[in-house]
């Protein structure tokens, strides 16, 4: 049995921070049903076709759910729709603001025929405050909550790589449904979840917030280097392999002198002998260190870092993570099936002994109506009407 057997999550998703949740929420066994728009589909679908024709984002997020093609402002949907959220234990929506309310789906509208609904709303704002109608992207968010001001270079600030803003409100959106279905168990009651993009990155931001505490002058943007530990960042070996390292304290400093550069004079060189003037005098360290590190290749300053016992990473592009060792050992690697044939999938962090995580198909545009509206009660003949108009 997995933790989420028997539980239905019915979503009116798009993007990534809703259908990131609620597949987390597939993984641990829970039926998610998946409302889109005939023809168009989960706009994520269409951003670009890297896997075998089919969208990265939508392959990543979508797995292991139910597809509803449906017309929300077709006459019959209406009634479809209210169907399932009264059958449905959990309702996740990030439709723009207000469009989930009149369709009828407020927590507000469902409560009374399904007092054990959970309805989690995901905006960019939330749903009250002056910026609660904005559009938020995930850039937009990047930027009003403060991670540019702190990512990139002095001259360039720069967004995160990934949709790391989208992601943050995808995980805090799981999380809340997971605590509510718990209260749930205890109460027998489901309650309303409001949450925002904005909030959640918010929240990822506390340690810089905290830094820049009472007006204090806020990190400096310092590319891959860190703002106030050295040495700590990307050098380059004598063959071209960037390689990060880190030291966290004055242990691992003389290690370093000692067992990684074969200079131990260094660590009592006194332009070097705390965190604060090594960090005050970085520039000055990072040469001494590429000097060393021109003799060795990348592979040779690994081993030693590894030998000294320093925290190290190799700077791998996307298809040295496909191929990482790590994850070949652990068997994190499985195949999925897709509307394009099988494609690897990464298990989900955190694997338990308990069950095995469900890793079912990507769902092709509409591919599960005839049978969800069936379940419903819809004779083949309404069902038809409903693909004669266009309407799923």
């Amino acid at each position: 049995m997995r933790p989420l057997d028997g539980i239905t999550v019915l979503s009116l998703e798009h993007a990534i921070a809703a259908p990131f949740a609620t597949r987390q929420l597939a993984d641990l066994g829970a039926r998610v049903i998946k409302v889109e728009r005939p023809g168009v589909g989960d706009f994520a679908r269409n951003y670009d076709a890297r896997v075998n024709g089919l969208a990265s984002h939508f392959v990543w997020t979508n797995r292991s759910k139910e597809s509803l093609s449906l017309n929300v402002k077709h006459p019959r949907a209406a009634d479809i729709l209210n169907s399932l959220a009264l059958k449905a234990d959990v309702l996740v929506q990030n439709l723009a603001p207000g469009a989930a309310a009149r369709l009828g789906l407020s927590y507000e509208a469902l409560h009374d025929a399904n007092p054990r609904l959970i309805v989690c709303n995901i905006s960019g704002y939330g749903e009250s405050g002056p910026d609660r109608n904005r559009k938020a992207y995930d850039l937009m968010i990047q930027s009003e909550a403060g991670l540019l001001s702190i990512t990139g270079t002095p001259e360039q600030p720069s967004k995160a790589g990934n949709s790391i803003a989208d992601i943050a409100a995808g995980m805090y959106a799981y999380t809340n449904i997971l605590a509510a279905l718990i209260q749930r168990g205890q109460t027998g009651k489901g309650c309303k979840i409001d949450l925002s993009l904005f909030e959640a990155m918010v929240e990822w931001m506390g340690y810089p917030m905290y830094y820049a505490f009472d007006g204090a002058p806020p990190p400096p943007r310092s590319g891959g280097t860190h703002a106030t530990i050295s040495p700590y960042g990307p050098f380059a070996a004598g063959d071209g392999r960037v390689v990060m390292l880190g030291l966290q304290n004055e242990r691992e400093w003389r290690i370093f002198c000692e067992k990684v550069l074969d200079h131990p004079a260094l660590a009592a060189d006194p332009r070097f002998t705390s965190n604060a003037l090594r960090a005050e005098n970085k520039t000055a360290l990072r040469d001494i260190i590429l000097s060393h590190f021109a003799a060795l290749s990348g592979d040779e300053v690994v081993a030693r870092l590894d030998a000294a016992g320093i925290a190290n990473a190799r700077m791998n592009e996307m298809r040295d993570v496909w191929s990482h060792p790590q994850l070949r050992a652990r068997e994190r690697w499985v195949d999925v099936q897709t509307a394009a044939g099988p494609v690897p999938a990464l298990l989900p962090p955190g694997g338990s002994n308990a069950y095995v995580p469900r890793m079912d198909p990507v769902p092709a545009l509409g591919e599960h109506s005839r049978a969800i509206l069936s379940e419903l009660g819809l004779s083949a003949d309404e069902i038809a009407a409903l693909v004669e108009d266009n309407a799923i």
